[in-house]
């Protein structure tokens, strides 16, 4: 959105085209702002910015072969102290991927033109042969008396 207002705002100003769009001329100007000046910028959004360079160069030292558990470990080796998790999503960011080994394996196919199946069984609270709509659970209970009967006693005494 924000190239498109680049784009656009000679022709109309930046007010009408955020009104036409769902964001706000305070966010818009806020993008600009860090654009000019880096140093407006997060400190995660700085610290990518230096990782960024880092992760490129080590994966392309490496043939392009190397994934996020390899390029964090030359990284770590190489002295910068940076999580796993951050090598990963940077590398997500920048559509940096290492080889797989063969053959990727595809368990299922599914069939884009076939409509979503219904599901099997509907179940209802207000069934009657639903378990939830029982007013009790089975018990051991005498049937003419509220105390629970023992096994290989009579209910004569």
């Amino acid at each position: 959105m924000i190239a498109f207002i680049d784009d656009h705002r000679q022709a109309h100003g930046v007010e009408p085209i955020c009104k036409v769009l769902p964001i706000a001329p305070s966010t818009y100007h806020d993008h600009v702002a860090k654009r000019i000046d880096p140093s407006r910028l997060s400190a995660r959004a700085r610290r990518d910015a230096a990782l960024k360079d880092e992760v490129r160069r080590v994966f392309e030292a490496n043939f392009r072969v190397y994934g996020v558990r390899k390029v964090w470990r030359q990284l770590r080796r190489e002295g910068f102290d940076v999580a796993r998790c951050t090598v990963a999503r940077l590398m997500r960011v920048m559509g940096l991927e290492g080889i797989i080994r063969g053959k990727p394996l595809r368990t299922t196919v599914s069939d884009k033109a076939a409509p979503c199946p219904m599901p099997r069984r509907r179940t209802c609270c207000g069934s009657p042969t639903s378990p939830t709509s029982r007013p009790g659970r089975a018990s051991s209970m005498s049937p003419l008396s509220s105390t629970p009967m023992r096994e290989g006693s009579s209910a004569g005494g």
